[in-house]
């Protein structure tokens, strides 16, 4: 007659994860390895690695065949069972974010350019939300690309509006949070000065 297992036994086994989990855990250190190793130079440079790990992740790079690629990268997810990934995953998201913080950025410059363009009264806003810009030039480029937009199209340069986009490109990298087109800033709460 079979006893039914221990108590202890029983518990042990369902806080194990399962093979599929275990798996699916090893799969994901190993994506999260290939993500590593797809990093530009200065930032994998900069990644707190151990040693074998850093080797490992440089040979995946240099290995070119299929089936290398697929052992070393096996290897690569067996060493990262020894390290943490979160901080590893927090790199690896914020070089995924690069691009697209870029592309937002792009896309606040353009939105910018058409309000101002297109309506005279927008500098007042541009102005209140970027302190640090130089109204004068400001001025001068819209005054240079609106005189260029009311040209027929044959004549248009676009240079004015090319000169535009630039500086309102280099107006919100500089600014230490870009507001976007319509947003208003916080108000301080800071008691007045005396």
């Amino acid at each position: 007659m079979r006893r039914s297992p221990e108590p202890a036994e029983s518990e042990a086994a369902a806080a194990a994860p399962s093979k599929t989990r275990r798996k699916h855990d090893a799969h994901e250190l190993q994506r999260l390895g290939q993500a590593l190793a797809a990093l530009d130079a200065e930032r994998f440079a900069a990644l707190p690695l151990p040693e074998a790990l850093r080797d490992a992740l440089l040979e995946y790079r240099r290995t070119r065949s299929h089936e290398g690629r697929r052992r070393q990268l096996q290897y690569v997810g067996k060493l990262m069972r020894r390290v943490d990934p979160q901080p590893l995953q927090a790199v690896v998201a914020a070089a995924a974010l690069g691009p697209a913080r870029q592309a937002q950025q792009l896309h606040v410059a353009e939105r910018w350019r058409e309000r101002l363009l297109a309506d005279e009264r927008e500098l007042a806003h541009w102005l209140h939300a970027h302190p640090h810009s130089d109204p004068v030039q400001l001025r001068r480029l819209l005054r240079a690309a609106r005189d260029d937009a009311a040209r027929p199209a044959a004549d248009r340069n676009p240079r004015a509006a090319r000169a535009l986009f630039r500086l309102l490109r280099r107006e919100l990298d500089a600014a230490p949070e870009p507001l976007p087109p319509g947003a208003e800033p916080i108000p301080s709460t800071a008691p007045p000065a005396r």
